[in-house]
C-alpha cells in the first residue's frame, strides 16, 4: 500500500493536510533539516569573522554560496541529507557532511571544511534549530491564527453588544448578559492567552558537550568564546543565549511556550463547549451550505460539528502539549536522547492546536443571532428580577428581602404580574423607586453589559 493522503497514520498528513499545510515546512523533518543548515552556516561563517589566524574571513562569494544553502533548500536537498544519514546513521553529521559536499568546487571552503561543526555537539545545532523552528511556527502561523480568532470575537461582540440574553449560571436561569458581553469575555482571554504565548523567550545554548566550551578553549584558550556564542545566537540567529546548561538545553522554555498554547486552547475549548450549548438552547442558529449533509437519516439536521471537531482537537493538542511540557525538562545527568523523538512531535502538537483554531474560526462564520428565541426565553423568566428587588429593598431597609424573593421564585415559574404584584407590597421602598423596578423587565436588566461589549481590546503586539 502507497503512502498518499488515505493511507497516512496521522489525520494531519492524510483528511486534515490542507488545513495543516503553513505548519508543515516549518515543524517537518524537512524543517528541522533546513534549520540545522542555516544554523551550521551561520556559525561556520561567524567563526571566520573571530579574528583567528587559522580561519581568515571567508570572501562574500563563499558566503553567498553558504546562505544560498539556506534561502534555496528544497525537497531534493533534504532527501539528500537523507541518503548521506543511511550511512552515518546520525542525522546531524549527515547535515555536516552535506554541507562539505557543496565545497568541492571552491579552494578557499575546502581549505576551511573542517571548521563546520567546529567544536560544537550535536545539540548545539538541535537545540538552535528548534528554537528557530517554534520561533517561526508561533510568529507565522499560531499568532496570526489568534489574532484573526481575537479579532472576529471582538467585532461580533460590538455587533452584538446591546442584544440580550439569559444567562445561565450551574445551567439554571440567571441574571441576563448580552450576546456581545459573553463574546467579549473569551475574546479578553483569548488577548491575554495570546499576549503570554508571545512573550515567551526562544533560549538556545552553543556552549558545546556539557555546556563548558571545553572544546572550544582546547582550540584557543584566550578566546571570549561565551561572548562569541552569545553573538552569534543572538546577533546571527534572533534568539536569546542561555549561559546554563548541560550537554542540552534545559527546555524550560519550551515548556513555558507549550503551556502557554494550551492555555489558549483551554479557552477555546471552553468557548467551543458554550458555543455549542448556546445553539442547543437555539441562541444561535448556523447558516448552512449547499449540499450540506448533517445526518446521515435525519434531514433537518445542521449539527454545530466545527466547534465539535475543534473541542476535540484542541483536547488532543492539550494532551500533547502536557506530556511535553512536564517531560521536556526532565534530562538523565548531562544528557539522555528521551527529549529527542518527543521532540519530533511537536508539529503533531501544533498541527491540533491550528486545526482547533481553524474549527472555531469556521464555527464563528456560521453563528446568526436568532433574536427570536433570545426574547422568548427572557420572557419566560422573570424570576431573574428577584435579584434587583431584593437589592433595591435593602437599601431601603425592607425586612429580610432576600427571604421574601426566595419564598416567592425559588423553583417557581414566575410571571410579570407576580413580580408586579409583590412590587406593590413593598410599602418601605419609596412609590419612585417602586415604579422604576415595575418598569424593569429581563430584557433590560444587563448592567454594563453593553458598555462592556463596545470596548476595543488593546492592540496585539509581539
Amino acid at each position: 500500500m502507497g503512502h498518499t493522503s488515505l493511507t497516512a497514520l496521522s489525520p494531519l498528513d492524510g483528511r486534515y493536510a490542507a488545513r495543516v499545510a503553513p505548519l508543515r515546512a516549518l515543524l517537518s523533518e524537512y524543517g528541522l533539516m533546513h534549520r540545522r543548515v542555516q544554523v551550521e552556516v551561520e556559525w561556520f561563517i561567524a567563526l571566520s569573522d573571530a579574528g583567528f589566524d587559522e580561519f581568515k574571513p571567508l570572501s562574500e562569494a563563499s558566503r553567498g554560496l553558504l546562505r544560498g544553502l539556506v534561502q534555496r533548500f528544497s525537497e531534493t536537498d533534504a532527501q539528500a541529507i537523507k541518503e548521506i544519514e543511511k550511512t552515518t546513521n546520525h542525522d546531524v553529521k549527515a547535515v555536516e557532511y552535506w554541507i562539505k559536499s557543496k565545497f568541492e568546487s571552491r579552494p578557499e571552503l575546502l581549505r576551511a571544511g573542517e571548521f563546520v561543526h567546529f567544536a560544537c555537539t550535536s545539540e548545539d545545532i538541535n537545540n538552535t534549530s528548534h528554537a528557530l523552528m517554534l520561533s517561526a511556527a508561533r510568529q507565522e502561523v499560531l499568532l496570526p491564527a489568534l489574532d484573526g480568532l481575537v479579532g472576529t470575537l471582538g467585532a461580533m461582540a460590538r455587533a452584538h453588544a446591546a442584544q440580550p440574553m439569559l444567562a445561565r449560571t450551574h445551567g439554571q436561569t440567571a441574571s441576563p448578559t448580552t450576546v456581545g458581553k459573553e463574546l467579549a469575555n473569551v475574546a479578553m482571554r483569548l488577548a491575554r492567552a495570546r499576549d503570554r504565548i508571545a512573550a515567551v523567550q526562544p533560549l538556545a545554548k552553543m556552549n558545546g558537550a556539557v555546556g563548558n566550551y571545553n572544546a572550544h578553549l582546547a582550540a584557543w584558550p584566550d578566546f571570549d568564546w561565551e561572548a562569541f556564542a552569545r553573538r552569534v545566537v543572538e546577533e546571527r540567529l534572533g534568539l536569546v543565549l542561555n549561559p546554563y546548561t548541560i550537554q542540552i538545553e534545559p527546555h524550560d522554555w519550551i515548556a513555558e511556550l507549550f503551556d502557554a498554547i494550551a492555555r489558549a486552547n483551554t479557552v477555546l475549548i471552553d468557548w467551543s463547549r458554550d458555543a455549542w450549548g448556546y445553539i442547543s438552547l437555539g441562541y444561535f442558529r448556523q447558516k448552512t451550505r449547499e449540499g450540506e449533509i448533517g445526518s446521515s437519516t435525519m434531514p433537518h439536521k445542521v449539527n454545530p460539528i466545527d466547534f465539535e471537531n475543534a473541542e476535540g482537537n484542541l483536547g488532543l493538542a492539550n494532551a500533547l502539549l502536557a506530556h511535553m511540557s512536564q517531560k521536556l525538562p526532565l534530562s538523565r545527568w548531562q544528557r539522555d536522547l528521551t527529549d529527542s523523538t518527543v521532540l519530533r512531535n511537536m508539529g503533531v502538537a501544533l498541527g491540533y492546536t491550528l486545526l482547533g483554531c481553524d474549527g472555531v474560526a469556521k464555527g464563528l462564520a456560521k453563528l446568526e443571532v436568532n433574536e427570536q428565541a433570545l426574547a422568548a426565553d427572557l420572557d419566560a423568566a422573570w424570576e431573574v428580577l428577584a435579584e434587583p428587588i431584593q437589592t433595591v429593598m435593602r437599601r431601603y431597609g425592607a425586612a429580610n428581602p432576600y427571604e421574601r424573593l426566595k419564598e416567592l421564585t425559588r423553583g417557581r415559574a414566575i410571571t410579570r404580574e407576580a413580580i408586579h404584584a409583590f412590587i406593590d407590597t413593598l410599602s418601605e421602598v419609596p412609590a419612585a423607586e417602586r415604579a422604576r423596578l415595575k418598569a424593569l423587565t429581563p430584557a433590560a436588566y444587563t448592567g454594563l453589559a453593553e458598555t462592556l461589549a463596545r470596548r476595543e481590546l488593546p492592540r496585539r503586539g509581539g
